[in-house]
């Protein structure tokens, strides 16, 4: 048996703060266009896709970064990213940032199935930064500044012939993202990240260890959990601040199947067999025979480090 979902990650190259809304969706629709003639019928867009990585430049009045916000999804500047979807009967998620109608921020990600329907929405949970401007840091990275913690848990979704989860960018440095997922038998997880190429407060971590640390996140949740993951990047120099790369597909058996090279546009088209996930699901990592939640009472019982006595 094969259940197959043929993804395209679609990632992104910089886009400058001067760019509009419709600069960037004339670009997704390129990428989709060429994922349409791959064969693709579902397409991976990064974090924060419509806009560049705002959560650089430092508001003193945070309502000043509200223009960087979408107060509806979909809304006339991405409608024909929605439309060209439909058309080809093709799947998405994308990243951006949501603003409710009861004011709160968020930085989100959704779900679109093949009849242009929003059918999944996630709010990232894990928020790096600060929120306030430091002087010490080689650039900041003020996202908790401009946004909440998701308060939609980490939902799956049957959609598309599968279960599809979504996380964003750091979330994927945390195991209990996958895990979670992974306890409602999560077949494939898809998320978008922003991250620069060198770490704001340790300088000698550039983008060789970045990497590193980026696939040796992801390949471990994949395995962990017998799940895909497609992680799609926004990419390069964004107003002389630099963001790696790294899109690539991990399989259940936490393998990398495909990387894209370079920081420009471009697409990567997996066929990705969701069966391929029962095989680990059902053997080391078959979860109803072989956890132990008796001894995990730490995970939610407390935040930070108790150390023993």
């Amino acid at each position: 048996m094969s259940r197959i979902l043929t993804v395209a990650a679609a990632q992104l190259g910089p886009i400058q703060k001067a760019e509009t809304r419709a600069d960037v969706v004339s670009r997704m629709i390129a990428l989709m266009d060429e994922a349409k003639a791959k064969g693709a019928d579902f397409i991976v867009y990064p974090e924060l896709a419509l806009t560049t990585f705002f959560p650089r430049w430092y508001h003193e009045d945070r309502a000043e970064a509200d223009g960087w916000f979408e107060a509806a999804m979909p809304n006339p500047d991405v409608q024909p990213l929605f439309d060209k979807a439909l058309d080809y009967g093709m799947g998405m998620s994308f990243g951006y940032a949501e603003l409710t109608p009861e004011g709160r921020h968020f930085n989100s990600s959704i779900i679109v199935d093949k009849a242009g329907a929003i059918v999944g929405k996630y709010r990232k949970i894990h928020l790096p930064g600060h929120v306030e401007y430091d002087g010490s840091r080689s650039h900041q990275h003020l996202e908790k500044r401009y946004f909440e913690p998701g308060d939609l848990g980490f939902p799956v979704w049957r959609t598309m012939g599968g279960l599809i989860g979504m996380c964003i960018c750091n979330d994927r440095r945390w195991p209990e993202t996958y895990r979670v997922m992974g306890l409602q038998g999560v077949e494939m997880i898809v998320l978008g990240f922003n991250t620069p190429s060198v770490n704001a407060q340790k300088g000698g971590e550039g983008i060789a260890q970045r990497l590193f640390h980026h696939r040796l996140s992801v390949q471990a949740g994949a395995y962990q959990n017998s799940c895909w993951v497609v992680a799609v990047a926004k990419a390069g120099d964004e107003d002389g601040n630099h963001l790696m790369g790294g899109t690539l597909i991990v399989n259940p058996d936490g393998e990398i199947v495909a990387e894209l090279e370079g920081e420009a546009d471009g697409i990567i088209v997996v066929p990705c067999d969701l069966d391929a996930t029962r095989f680990g699901k059902e053997t080391i990592f078959d979860f109803a025979r072989h956890r132990r939640i008796e001894h995990y009472g730490p995970i939610t019982a407390q935040v930070g480090v108790v150390e023993p006595e």
